[in-house]
Protein backbone atom coordinates (compact mmCIF):
# COMPACT_ATOMS: atom_id res chain seq x y z
CA UNK A 1 0.00 0.00 0.00
CA UNK A 2 2.83 2.35 0.84
CA UNK A 3 4.44 1.92 -2.56
CA UNK A 4 1.08 2.67 -4.18
CA UNK A 5 0.69 5.80 -2.03
CA UNK A 6 4.15 7.16 -2.88
CA UNK A 7 3.66 6.35 -6.56
CA UNK A 8 0.31 8.13 -6.50
CA UNK A 9 1.84 11.21 -4.85
CA UNK A 10 4.58 11.26 -7.48
CA UNK A 11 2.05 10.89 -10.31
CA UNK A 12 0.03 13.78 -8.92
CA UNK A 13 3.14 15.96 -8.70
CA UNK A 14 2.93 16.29 -4.92
CA UNK A 15 6.47 15.32 -3.92
CA UNK A 16 9.12 18.04 -4.11
CA UNK A 17 11.73 17.43 -1.39
CA UNK A 18 12.26 14.48 0.96
CA UNK A 19 14.82 14.30 3.74
CA UNK A 20 15.19 10.51 3.38
CA UNK A 21 12.93 8.97 0.77
CA UNK A 22 14.11 5.39 1.35
CA UNK A 23 13.87 5.61 5.13
CA UNK A 24 10.42 7.19 5.03
CA UNK A 25 9.11 4.57 2.61
CA UNK A 26 10.34 1.81 4.93
CA UNK A 27 8.69 3.35 8.01
CA UNK A 28 5.41 3.87 6.15
CA UNK A 29 5.55 0.29 4.93
CA UNK A 30 6.35 -1.24 8.33
CA UNK A 31 3.87 0.61 10.54
CA UNK A 32 1.01 3.07 10.77
CA UNK A 33 2.51 6.47 11.52
CA UNK A 34 1.34 9.93 12.50
CA UNK A 35 2.12 12.88 10.23
CA UNK A 36 1.46 16.56 10.72
CA UNK A 37 0.82 19.79 8.88
CA UNK A 38 0.76 23.17 10.56
CA UNK A 39 -1.23 26.31 9.82
CA UNK A 40 -0.97 29.65 11.59
CA UNK A 41 -4.31 31.27 12.49
CA UNK A 42 -3.45 34.73 11.17
CA UNK A 43 -6.95 35.03 9.63
CA UNK A 44 -10.35 33.56 10.44
CA UNK A 45 -10.33 31.51 7.26
CA UNK A 46 -7.88 29.48 5.23
CA UNK A 47 -7.70 30.12 1.50
CA UNK A 48 -7.11 27.63 -1.30
CA UNK A 49 -3.36 28.24 -1.15
CA UNK A 50 -3.36 26.56 2.28
CA UNK A 51 -5.06 23.34 1.34
CA UNK A 52 -2.55 21.47 -0.85
CA UNK A 53 -0.55 20.18 2.18
CA UNK A 54 -3.87 19.44 3.91
CA UNK A 55 -5.19 17.41 1.00
CA UNK A 56 -1.86 15.61 0.76
CA UNK A 57 -2.11 14.68 4.43
CA UNK A 58 -5.63 13.40 3.80
CA UNK A 59 -4.20 11.01 1.21
CA UNK A 60 -2.01 9.53 3.95
CA UNK A 61 -5.10 9.19 6.15
CA UNK A 62 -6.88 7.35 3.35
CA UNK A 63 -3.92 4.96 3.30
CA UNK A 64 -4.36 4.20 7.02
CA UNK A 65 -1.99 6.71 8.66
CA UNK A 66 -2.99 9.33 11.22
CA UNK A 67 -3.05 13.06 10.43
CA UNK A 68 -2.22 15.59 13.13
CA UNK A 69 -3.42 19.12 12.34
CA UNK A 70 -1.38 21.67 14.23
CA UNK A 71 -2.92 25.10 14.61
CA UNK A 72 -0.26 27.62 15.57
CA UNK A 73 -1.87 29.52 18.42
CA UNK A 74 1.64 30.45 19.58
CA UNK A 75 3.47 30.83 16.27
CA UNK A 76 0.55 32.83 14.88
CA UNK A 77 1.39 35.51 17.45
CA UNK A 78 4.95 35.84 16.11
CA UNK A 79 4.90 35.56 12.33
CA UNK A 80 6.85 33.55 9.81
CA UNK A 81 9.52 35.59 7.95
CA UNK A 82 9.05 33.49 4.79
CA UNK A 83 9.15 35.70 1.72
CA UNK A 84 7.90 38.79 3.52
CA UNK A 85 9.58 42.18 3.56
CA UNK A 86 7.78 43.26 6.72
CA UNK A 87 6.49 41.67 9.89
CA UNK A 88 2.93 40.61 10.48
CA UNK A 89 0.63 42.64 12.65
CA UNK A 90 0.56 40.89 16.01
CA UNK A 91 -2.87 39.59 16.99
CA UNK A 92 -4.49 39.55 20.42
CA UNK A 93 -5.24 36.34 22.29
CA UNK A 94 -8.95 36.82 21.53
CA UNK A 95 -8.33 37.26 17.79
CA UNK A 96 -6.11 34.17 17.69
CA UNK A 97 -8.74 32.05 19.51
CA UNK A 98 -11.49 33.25 17.18
CA UNK A 99 -9.38 32.35 14.15
CA UNK A 100 -8.51 28.94 15.60
CA UNK A 101 -12.20 28.14 16.12
CA UNK A 102 -13.03 29.12 12.54
CA UNK A 103 -10.18 27.07 11.06
CA UNK A 104 -11.25 24.02 13.09
CA UNK A 105 -14.56 23.95 11.23
CA UNK A 106 -12.86 24.19 7.85
CA UNK A 107 -10.46 21.34 8.63
CA UNK A 108 -13.42 19.16 9.58
CA UNK A 109 -14.60 19.34 5.96
CA UNK A 110 -11.34 17.82 4.72
CA UNK A 111 -10.40 15.25 7.38
CA UNK A 112 -12.08 12.36 9.13
CA UNK A 113 -12.06 13.20 12.86
CA UNK A 114 -13.68 9.93 13.92
CA UNK A 115 -12.48 7.93 16.92
CA UNK A 116 -10.88 5.33 14.66
CA UNK A 117 -7.19 4.54 15.13
CA UNK A 118 -6.26 6.90 12.30
CA UNK A 119 -8.83 9.59 13.07
CA UNK A 120 -7.43 13.10 12.68
CA UNK A 121 -6.41 15.06 15.77
CA UNK A 122 -6.34 18.83 16.12
CA UNK A 123 -3.63 20.30 18.36
CA UNK A 124 -2.65 23.86 19.25
CA UNK A 125 1.00 24.67 19.92
CA UNK A 126 -0.03 27.31 22.46
CA UNK A 127 -0.81 24.37 24.76
CA UNK A 128 2.91 23.72 25.25
CA UNK A 129 4.48 27.10 24.44
CA UNK A 130 2.03 28.95 26.68
CA UNK A 131 3.45 27.12 29.71
CA UNK A 132 7.11 27.50 28.76
CA UNK A 133 9.25 30.19 30.38
CA UNK A 134 11.84 32.20 28.47
CA UNK A 135 14.60 30.68 30.59
CA UNK A 136 13.40 27.15 29.80
CA UNK A 137 13.22 27.90 26.08
CA UNK A 138 16.72 29.38 25.94
CA UNK A 139 18.34 26.81 28.26
CA UNK A 140 16.80 23.63 26.88
CA UNK A 141 16.23 24.44 23.22
CA UNK A 142 17.96 27.65 22.13
CA UNK A 143 21.36 26.01 22.61
CA UNK A 144 20.50 23.17 20.19
CA UNK A 145 20.74 25.31 17.05
CA UNK A 146 23.70 27.60 16.41
CA UNK A 147 23.54 30.97 14.70
CA UNK A 148 25.48 29.90 11.60
CA UNK A 149 22.97 27.11 11.02
CA UNK A 150 20.09 29.59 11.19
CA UNK A 151 21.79 32.12 8.93
CA UNK A 152 22.03 29.42 6.30
CA UNK A 153 18.23 29.24 6.04
CA UNK A 154 16.90 31.05 2.97
CA UNK A 155 13.94 32.45 4.90
CA UNK A 156 16.32 34.20 7.29
CA UNK A 157 19.17 35.07 4.93
CA UNK A 158 16.79 36.76 2.49
CA UNK A 159 15.61 39.14 5.20
CA UNK A 160 18.95 40.21 6.64
CA UNK A 161 19.38 43.20 4.33
CA UNK A 162 15.83 44.52 4.82
CA UNK A 163 15.80 43.79 8.54
CA UNK A 164 14.65 40.92 10.72
CA UNK A 165 13.58 41.23 14.35
CA UNK A 166 14.71 38.82 17.04
CA UNK A 167 11.08 37.74 17.36
CA UNK A 168 10.97 36.52 13.78
CA UNK A 169 14.51 35.18 14.03
CA UNK A 170 13.30 32.71 16.68
CA UNK A 171 10.39 31.48 14.57
CA UNK A 172 12.31 28.60 13.00
CA UNK A 173 13.38 27.44 16.48
CA UNK A 174 9.81 27.48 17.71
CA UNK A 175 8.49 25.60 14.72
CA UNK A 176 11.35 23.13 14.98
CA UNK A 177 10.39 22.59 18.60
CA UNK A 178 6.82 21.84 17.42
CA UNK A 179 8.13 18.87 15.45
CA UNK A 180 10.20 17.67 18.42
CA UNK A 181 7.23 17.98 20.80
CA UNK A 182 4.94 16.07 18.44
CA UNK A 183 7.63 13.41 17.92
CA UNK A 184 8.07 12.96 21.68
CA UNK A 185 4.42 13.12 22.77
CA UNK A 186 2.32 12.06 19.77
CA UNK A 187 4.66 9.71 17.91
CA UNK A 188 4.64 12.02 14.87
CA UNK A 189 7.26 10.78 12.44
CA UNK A 190 6.72 12.95 9.37
CA UNK A 191 6.09 16.65 8.78
CA UNK A 192 4.43 17.71 5.52
CA UNK A 193 4.66 21.29 4.31
CA UNK A 194 4.89 23.64 1.37
CA UNK A 195 8.26 24.13 -0.30
CA UNK A 196 8.78 27.32 1.72
CA UNK A 197 8.74 25.25 4.94
CA UNK A 198 11.83 23.17 4.16
CA UNK A 199 14.07 25.19 6.48
CA UNK A 200 11.66 24.90 9.41
CA UNK A 201 11.19 21.16 8.82
CA UNK A 202 14.92 20.45 8.79
CA UNK A 203 15.38 22.54 11.96
CA UNK A 204 12.86 20.28 13.66
CA UNK A 205 14.72 17.20 12.50
CA UNK A 206 17.98 18.66 13.84
CA UNK A 207 16.38 19.24 17.25
CA UNK A 208 15.03 15.68 17.31
CA UNK A 209 18.45 14.29 16.35
CA UNK A 210 20.26 16.25 19.07
CA UNK A 211 17.87 15.29 21.88
CA UNK A 212 17.62 11.53 21.30
CA UNK A 213 20.33 8.98 22.01
CA UNK A 214 18.76 6.37 19.76
CA UNK A 215 18.53 6.80 16.02
CA UNK A 216 15.63 9.18 15.47
CA UNK A 217 13.36 8.04 12.68
CA UNK A 218 11.71 11.29 11.68
CA UNK A 219 11.28 12.63 8.17
CA UNK A 220 10.14 15.65 6.23
CA UNK A 221 8.55 16.12 2.83
CA UNK A 222 7.55 19.23 0.97
CA UNK A 223 5.11 19.89 -1.83
CA UNK A 224 5.94 22.04 -4.86
CA UNK A 225 4.47 25.51 -5.20
CA UNK A 226 1.35 25.30 -7.36
CA UNK A 227 1.51 27.59 -10.38
CA UNK A 228 -0.60 28.19 -13.46
CA UNK A 229 0.53 27.11 -16.91
CA UNK A 230 1.62 30.70 -17.63
CA UNK A 231 3.93 30.64 -14.60
CA UNK A 232 1.84 32.94 -12.38
CA UNK A 233 0.93 32.07 -8.80
CA UNK A 234 -2.10 29.87 -8.27
CA UNK A 235 -5.01 30.97 -6.09
CA UNK A 236 -5.03 34.72 -6.59
CA UNK A 237 -7.66 36.58 -8.60
CA UNK A 238 -8.40 40.21 -9.36
CA UNK A 239 -10.79 40.11 -6.42
CA UNK A 240 -8.18 38.71 -4.03
CA UNK A 241 -7.82 35.35 -2.31
CA UNK A 242 -10.30 32.50 -2.73
CA UNK A 243 -11.35 31.75 0.85
CA UNK A 244 -12.79 28.54 2.28
CA UNK A 245 -15.24 30.59 4.37
CA UNK A 246 -18.53 30.82 2.46
CA UNK A 247 -19.14 34.33 3.80
CA UNK A 248 -15.87 35.58 2.29
CA UNK A 249 -16.08 33.60 -0.96
CA UNK A 250 -19.56 32.28 -1.70
CA UNK A 251 -19.99 28.67 -2.92
CA UNK A 252 -20.98 30.12 -6.31
CA UNK A 253 -17.80 32.23 -6.55
CA UNK A 254 -15.78 29.24 -5.34
CA UNK A 255 -17.35 27.02 -8.01
CA UNK A 256 -16.76 29.63 -10.72
CA UNK A 257 -13.09 29.94 -9.79
CA UNK A 258 -12.49 26.26 -10.52
CA UNK A 259 -14.84 26.25 -13.52
CA UNK A 260 -12.76 28.99 -15.15
CA UNK A 261 -9.54 26.97 -14.95
CA UNK A 262 -7.57 27.06 -18.21
CA UNK A 263 -7.48 23.88 -20.29
CA UNK A 264 -3.72 23.71 -19.76
CA UNK A 265 -4.20 23.56 -15.96
CA UNK A 266 -7.35 21.46 -15.59
CA UNK A 267 -5.79 17.99 -15.44
CA UNK A 268 -2.92 19.18 -13.25
CA UNK A 269 -5.41 20.61 -10.74
CA UNK A 270 -7.56 17.46 -10.81
CA UNK A 271 -4.47 15.50 -9.79
CA UNK A 272 -3.46 17.90 -7.01
CA UNK A 273 -6.79 18.85 -5.49
CA UNK A 274 -9.24 15.98 -6.01
CA UNK A 275 -9.38 12.39 -4.84
CA UNK A 276 -10.51 11.09 -8.21
CA UNK A 277 -8.73 7.95 -9.37
CA UNK A 278 -5.96 7.93 -11.93
CA UNK A 279 -8.31 6.14 -14.35
CA UNK A 280 -10.98 8.85 -14.03
CA UNK A 281 -8.49 11.69 -14.42
CA UNK A 282 -6.85 10.12 -17.46
CA UNK A 283 -10.29 9.70 -19.04
CA UNK A 284 -10.93 13.41 -18.49
CA UNK A 285 -7.53 14.21 -20.01
CA UNK A 286 -8.68 12.50 -23.21
CA UNK A 287 -11.82 14.67 -23.22
CA UNK A 288 -9.70 17.82 -22.86
CA UNK A 289 -7.72 16.74 -25.92
CA UNK A 290 -10.70 15.68 -28.03
CA UNK A 291 -13.51 18.00 -26.89
CA UNK A 292 -12.06 20.84 -24.84
CA UNK A 293 -15.08 23.04 -25.62
CA UNK A 294 -17.28 20.81 -23.42
CA UNK A 295 -15.07 21.68 -20.41
CA UNK A 296 -15.77 18.32 -18.75
CA UNK A 297 -12.54 18.46 -16.74
CA UNK A 298 -13.32 21.93 -15.39
CA UNK A 299 -16.92 20.99 -14.51
CA UNK A 300 -15.70 17.93 -12.64
CA UNK A 301 -12.99 19.92 -10.85
CA UNK A 302 -15.46 22.64 -9.82
CA UNK A 303 -18.02 20.11 -8.58
CA UNK A 304 -15.50 18.03 -6.61
CA UNK A 305 -13.91 21.02 -4.89
CA UNK A 306 -17.17 22.82 -4.08
CA UNK A 307 -18.73 19.66 -2.66
CA UNK A 308 -15.65 19.05 -0.51
CA UNK A 309 -15.50 22.56 0.98
CA UNK A 310 -19.18 23.61 0.96
CA UNK A 311 -21.03 20.29 0.92
CA UNK A 312 -23.84 19.10 -1.33
CA UNK A 313 -26.00 22.10 -0.45
CA UNK A 314 -23.30 24.57 -1.45
CA UNK A 315 -22.69 22.72 -4.71
CA UNK A 316 -26.40 22.65 -5.54
CA UNK A 317 -26.68 26.40 -4.96
CA UNK A 318 -23.61 27.09 -7.09
CA UNK A 319 -24.85 24.96 -9.96
CA UNK A 320 -28.35 26.44 -9.74
CA UNK A 321 -27.02 29.99 -10.00
CA UNK A 322 -24.64 28.99 -12.81
CA UNK A 323 -27.47 27.40 -14.81
CA UNK A 324 -29.79 30.37 -14.27
CA UNK A 325 -27.19 32.87 -15.46
CA UNK A 326 -26.29 30.74 -18.47
CA UNK A 327 -29.92 30.44 -19.56
CA UNK A 328 -30.92 33.94 -18.49
CA UNK A 329 -33.77 32.49 -16.40
CA UNK A 330 -33.33 34.58 -13.27
CA UNK A 331 -36.84 33.74 -12.13
CA UNK A 332 -35.46 30.42 -10.87
CA UNK A 333 -33.35 32.26 -8.26
CA UNK A 334 -34.38 33.53 -4.85
CA UNK A 335 -33.52 37.06 -3.77
CA UNK A 336 -30.61 35.74 -1.67
CA UNK A 337 -29.28 33.74 -4.61
CA UNK A 338 -29.48 36.82 -6.81
CA UNK A 339 -27.42 38.75 -4.27
CA UNK A 340 -24.76 36.04 -4.44
CA UNK A 341 -24.88 35.75 -8.23
CA UNK A 342 -24.54 39.47 -8.84
CA UNK A 343 -22.19 40.41 -6.02
CA UNK A 344 -19.54 41.35 -8.57
CA UNK A 345 -21.63 43.14 -11.20
CA UNK A 346 -21.80 46.94 -11.49
CA UNK A 347 -24.29 48.42 -9.07
CA UNK A 348 -25.83 51.83 -8.70
CA UNK A 349 -28.02 53.41 -6.05
CA UNK A 350 -30.93 55.56 -7.18
CA UNK A 351 -32.83 58.16 -5.21
CA UNK A 352 -36.44 57.15 -5.82
CA UNK A 353 -38.29 53.86 -5.45
CA UNK A 354 -40.65 54.11 -8.44
CA UNK A 355 -39.39 54.80 -11.96
CA UNK A 356 -40.62 54.76 -15.52
CA UNK A 357 -38.48 52.15 -17.28
CA UNK A 358 -36.79 54.62 -19.63
CA UNK A 359 -36.00 57.02 -16.80
CA UNK A 360 -34.44 54.25 -14.69
CA UNK A 361 -32.22 53.07 -17.55
CA UNK A 362 -30.85 56.60 -17.87
CA UNK A 363 -30.60 57.22 -14.12
CA UNK A 364 -28.72 53.96 -13.59
CA UNK A 365 -26.40 54.57 -16.54
CA UNK A 366 -27.55 51.39 -18.29
CA UNK A 367 -28.49 53.21 -21.48
CA UNK A 368 -26.58 56.26 -22.77
CA UNK A 369 -29.64 58.21 -23.96
CA UNK A 370 -33.42 58.19 -23.87
CA UNK A 371 -33.50 57.30 -27.54
CA UNK A 372 -31.30 54.25 -26.95
CA UNK A 373 -33.29 53.33 -23.85
CA UNK A 374 -36.56 53.37 -25.81
CA UNK A 375 -35.01 51.26 -28.58
CA UNK A 376 -33.67 48.73 -26.07
CA UNK A 377 -37.09 48.38 -24.45
CA UNK A 378 -39.10 48.03 -27.68
CA UNK A 379 -36.53 45.59 -29.12
CA UNK A 380 -36.84 43.29 -26.10
CA UNK A 381 -33.26 43.88 -24.93
CA UNK A 382 -34.24 44.80 -21.35
CA UNK A 383 -35.14 42.34 -18.61
CA UNK A 384 -36.06 43.09 -14.99
CA UNK A 385 -35.29 40.22 -12.61
CA UNK A 386 -35.37 37.83 -15.56
CA UNK A 387 -38.63 39.12 -17.07
CA UNK A 388 -38.48 40.96 -20.40
CA UNK A 389 -40.03 44.40 -20.48
CA UNK A 390 -41.23 45.73 -23.87
CA UNK A 391 -43.71 48.41 -22.81
CA UNK A 392 -42.36 51.97 -22.85
CA UNK A 393 -44.87 52.99 -20.17
CA UNK A 394 -43.79 50.22 -17.80
CA UNK A 395 -43.23 51.43 -14.21
CA UNK A 396 -40.70 49.80 -11.91
CA UNK A 397 -42.21 49.80 -8.43
CA UNK A 398 -42.73 47.56 -5.40
CA UNK A 399 -43.53 44.46 -7.52
CA UNK A 400 -40.02 44.63 -9.06
CA UNK A 401 -38.03 45.38 -5.92
CA UNK A 402 -36.51 42.25 -4.40
CA UNK A 403 -36.63 42.49 -0.61
CA UNK A 404 -37.96 45.99 -1.33
CA UNK A 405 -34.33 47.01 -1.90
CA UNK A 406 -32.93 46.11 -5.33
CA UNK A 407 -33.59 44.75 -8.79
CA UNK A 408 -31.43 43.15 -11.47
CA UNK A 409 -31.54 44.68 -14.94
CA UNK A 410 -30.12 42.89 -17.94
CA UNK A 411 -29.41 44.72 -21.19
CA UNK A 412 -28.71 42.45 -24.13
CA UNK A 413 -27.45 38.95 -23.43
CA UNK A 414 -24.75 39.49 -20.85
CA UNK A 415 -24.72 43.01 -19.43
CA UNK A 416 -26.15 42.95 -15.91
CA UNK A 417 -26.57 45.76 -13.41
CA UNK A 418 -27.84 45.79 -9.85
CA UNK A 419 -30.00 48.80 -9.06
CA UNK A 420 -30.34 49.59 -5.36
CA UNK A 421 -33.23 51.77 -4.23
CA UNK A 422 -32.71 54.36 -1.54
Amino acid sequence: MTNELIQDLEWRGLLYQQTDAEGMAKVLNDEKVSLYVGVDPTADSMHIGHIVPMLTLRRFQNAGHQPILLVGGATGMIGDPSGRSDERNLLTDEQIQHNVNCIKGQLARIFDFSSDANGAQLLNNFDWFGKMSTIEFLRDYGKLININYMLGKDTIASRLDSGLSFTEFTYTLIQGLDFKHLYDHHNVRIQVGGSDQWGNITTGLEMIRKTHDEEAKAFGITIPLVTKADGTKFGKTAGGAIWLDGEKTSPYEFYQFWLNTADADAIKYLKIFTFLSRTDIEALAVKVEEAAHLREAQKTLAAEMTKMIHGEEGLEQAMKITAALFSGDLKALSADEMKVAFAGVPSVEVAKVDYAIVDLLIEAGIAPSKRQAREDVTNGAISINGEKVKELDYTIDAKDRLEDAFCIIRRGKKKYSMVKFA
